[in-house]
């Protein structure tokens, strides 16, 4: 698991080092990373807007190496094409990047589909029992991926990344008037299970301190929706609109803001008759996302040619 230290002048200095690894490479008679390492996002998709905006935050590295985008919650057939494009584009090594609000997020999923652990069926397997499997509004493919190719994961989720510290307070900072008068409900999709779910709140209320202190606001407030399970989403639903109406009996003025990968979700519906103040921006876009793609790409890519050496070695 990929952890960083707080402090981006130590992320650069990590970047600056990763940069360089298919140099050192080269320069000791090993194939070049570049020419067999590439990048595999992993993002949930959505509207237009919402793909287009996942799609930008990759331009900064398709001069690097080969990058694909698989959309949906770990869906073996958009993870299968897009590892069957990279085969065809020579890579062997491939960092998979999970562009997911926590990184426990179709983990375990992940890695089964892509065969680094056991779990999945056959594509074969799979498709026999497509009868017996309930109709899905998405497509959730199960299946192991047949290939050669070698996967480096990285599991760390927007939730635990420091860059969103930055995106945060860019945010609200556009959304302040009168800070010591205001407090700032951040919203996020939350999971199904509660310990997991209280994780969430937990990762990303670490992530809004930044922002709190620099803006001086008077509170700063995290709620999940629970937006796939309607009991649970029924109970956020009314403390979320229970908070707003405390704030604004006391006084305070409310911002809002998403902490999702793009755009406002539902979160207009279930603040309806409200007053509050959103400019209804997820974290894309925005720099410091393309920055967390980045870096993450390039760790890995590091990881990757470890890998590669030892296999050199080994076969000397």
């Amino acid at each position: 698991m990929i952890k960083k230290v707080f402090g981006y002048s130590i992320v650069l200095l990590l970047l600056t080092a990763c940069s360089t690894v298919s140099e050192q490479a080269a320069d000791q008679g090993l194939s070049s990373t570049a020419a067999n390492y590439g990048l595999l996002l992993m993002a949930h998709g959505g509207t237009s807007n919402w793909n287009a905006a996942v799609l930008d935050s990759v331009d900064q590295l398709r001069g690097l190496f080969p990058v694909e985008v698989a959309f949906g919650m770990a869906d073996a057939g958009s993870l299968e094409r897009s590892v069957r494009s990279l085969e065809q584009q020579g890579v062997e090594h491939v960092g998979v990047v999970r562009l997911f609000i926590s990184g426990e997020s179709w983990l375990e999923r992940t890695r089964q589909i892509l065969g680094m652990e056991a779990g999945a069926p056959s594509k074969a397997e799979w498709n026999a029992s497509s009868a017996d499997r309930p109709p899905m509004h998405m497509p959730m493919g199960f299946w192991q991926i047949e290939t050669d190719l070698s996967f480096h994961l990285s599991e760390e989720g927007l939730a635990e990344a420091d860059e969103m510290d930055g995106v945060l307070l860019n945010r609200l900072a556009r959304l302040s008037e009168n800070p010591g008068k205001e407090v700032a409900l951040v919203l996020a999709h939350g999971p199904a299970d509660d310990a997991e779910d209280q994780r969430w709140v937990s990762k990303i209320s670490e992530r809004t301190q930044f922002a709190k202190k620099q803006l001086g606001l008077h509170d700063v407030k995290v709620f999940t929706l629970r937006e796939d399970w309607a009991p649970k989403r029924k109970e956020a639903e009314s403390r979320i609109r229970a908070y707003v109406e405390q704030m604004q009996n006391q006084g305070f003025s409310v911002l809002v803001v998403p902490y999702r990968v793009q755009g406002f979700g539902p979160y207009a519906e279930v603040l309806a008759g409200l007053n509050y103040r959103a400019d209804e921006l997820g974290l894309l876009p925005h720099s410091n996302v393309d920055q967390w793609i980045r870096s993450q790409a390039l760790l890995l890519e590091a990881t990757a040619t470890d890998h590669h050496r030892a296999l050199v070695a080994d076969a000397r």
